[in-house]
């Protein structure tokens, strides 16, 4: 298996060939990232030719670099270093019109969303 890893940092790549040439330096990046991350920016910086987008290696590699996180021992070191810890996020779902309850909360509001509904002529 041949190297796609450029040499010069100045060497302008595709953006599939950037991606590969992430992936073999062990960050696994797909095209498709590349281009939501272009269109919706927080990609690494490319430049056009034509209707190309051209990224050069160096650029490329230093943003992949800077998405690592700090070196730990355990996920405990982890969740202390990580602004609100392992908090995530509640599970949330849709209900109704453009309302969203935390999970623990669905299942006392069913009843009442299945006797509303049942209400109704």
């Amino acid at each position: 298996m041949a190297s796609t890893l450029p040499d010069d940092p100045e060497t302008l790549l595709t953006r599939e060939a950037v991606a590969e040439a992430l992936t073999d330096a062990g960050y696994p990046t797909s095209p498709k990232t590349l281009a939501t991350k272009a269109s919706r920016s927080g990609g690494p910086p490319f430049r056009k030719w034509s209707n190309r987008p051209l990224y050069a290696w160096g650029s490329a590699l230093a943003w992949a670099q800077s998405r690592l996180g700090p070196v730990v021992t355990s996920t405990a070191e982890l969740d202390a270093l990580t602004p609100g810890g392992s908090q995530a996020r509640p599970n949330t779902k849709a209900i109704g019109q453009g309302s969203v309850l935390p999970a623990n909360q669905l299942a006392r509001s069913a009843p009442r969303q299945r006797a509303r509904r049942e209400s109704q002529p």
